[in-house]
């Protein structure tokens, strides 16, 4: 098949849309023949989308298939429905359908997403929010987002955690989180609530940069976690990497806010295909990632003393914690390689290919 690949977000933009759409193009590209139009540099965003417009209206009957790396480029899919023939399928993460903002809820779910000709949904929440929005459920399609199951998992030992944190472990348990400080992502919550009931014998390590930075490092102050806690910031592959690899327990404990979500939780399953024990939030697009005592555990939200005893239990049983970890990974190896959701993604379009015909 000839697709015509899209992506406002690309790497070497870090973030989960970036890494969801590099690694489903590049997999599509194995079998598939595949045009990518991509932005590459995060304020080029905003000029992005009339480049696009113009590329795709001499570019779009070219090929067999027009995939979106995101409803966000749903204008760019009713201008190609609008203009040809050529079907338009677009990913669906999620905050993408429900992106607070008045104007977009008012054009993107009533007038841009409709006329496409199929969502490719990365997780269940992300149909209900869809059809929410009064978006037809039989539009949607499920498939879960992949990992590349050895991308990350590299042995590596505690002094290279020690060099990264600059600061000597002796013996304690590494509690790990990663990714974007957003509100929805609860970590300041985590350290209000759960971090001064565990143990003093753990650190727990924050990498990533974003909105709630400065609230976490307050609460952090204000209730003298600082030799529990430690903020990394920004972290690179090499860096994220041994992380991954040398922490002992990994935690996603998101909270529900209102105009916001989380589509998948793709940093999850990286997590757990390093044999990491996740203990997150039975919210959103986790529940889609992560199967409770699968390959994680799953605790309701807002429930702090759940968190605690889970993680509890997990720093208090060696054995069973790397037990489950091995059991984690083999769940990711069965369920969440790129090589067969690519595949799923492939029925899919040739789905939509024989419809058109």
């Amino acid at each position: 098949m000839k697709i015509l690949f899209i992506s406002h977000t690309y790497p070497p933009i870090r973030g989960g849309v970036e890494t969801q759409n590099f690694e489903i193009f590049s997999w599509l590209s194995k079998t598939e023949d595949v045009k990518l139009i991509a932005n590459k540099k995060r304020w080029l965003i905003p000029f992005f989308f009339g480049y696009a417009a113009i590329r795709v209206l001499f570019e779009a009957r070219k090929y067999d298939v027009v995939l979106l790396g995101s409803c966000i480029l749903a204008p760019i899919g009713w201008l190609i429905k609008k203009t040809g023939r050529t079907p338009v399928i677009s990913i669906a993460h999620g905050l993408d359908l429900n992106w607070n903002n008045p104007l977009y809820q008012f054009f993107w779910p009533k007038f841009f997403v409709p006329v496409l000709d199929k969502l490719i949904a990365v997780g269940n929440e992300t149909i209900a929010v869809g059809t929410a929005r009064n978006i037809p459920e039989e539009k949607f399609v499920f498939i879960p987002n992949g990992i590349e199951i050895e991308k990350f998992f590299k042995p590596h030992s505690t002094v290279e955690l020690e060099e990264i944190i600059n600061e000597k472990l002796n013996g304690r348990k590494v509690i790990l989180s990663t990714g974007r400080l957003a509100k929805h992502k609860g970590l300041d919550w985590f350290c209000e609530k759960i971090l001064p009931s565990l143990p003093d014998d753990i650190i727990f390590l924050i990498a990533g940069d974003g909105e709630k930075r400065s609230d976490i490092e307050k609460i952090i102050k204000e209730k003298k976690l600082q030799s529990k806690a430690k903020m990394l910031g920004r972290v690179n592959d090499q860096e994220l990497e041994v992380l991954y690899n040398t922490a002992d327990i990994y935690v996603k404990p998101n909270i529900k806010v209102e105009g916001t979500m989380e589509g998948f939780g793709i940093v999850v399953i990286e997590a757990a295909s390093c044999k990491l024990p996740v203990v997150a939030t039975d919210l959103e697009g986790l529940k889609d990632a992560i199967k409770d005592n699968q390959n994680g555990f799953l605790i309701e939200p807002g429930d702090a003393q759940g968190f605690v005893d889970k993680i509890k239990q997990l720093l208090d049983d060696e054995r069973f914690r790397k037990e489950f970890g091995e059991k984690a990974r083999q769940f990711i190896l069965e369920n969440y390689q790129w090589k067969n959701i690519s595949q799923k993604y492939i029925e899919e379009i040739s789905k939509v290919l024989q419809k058109n015909k």
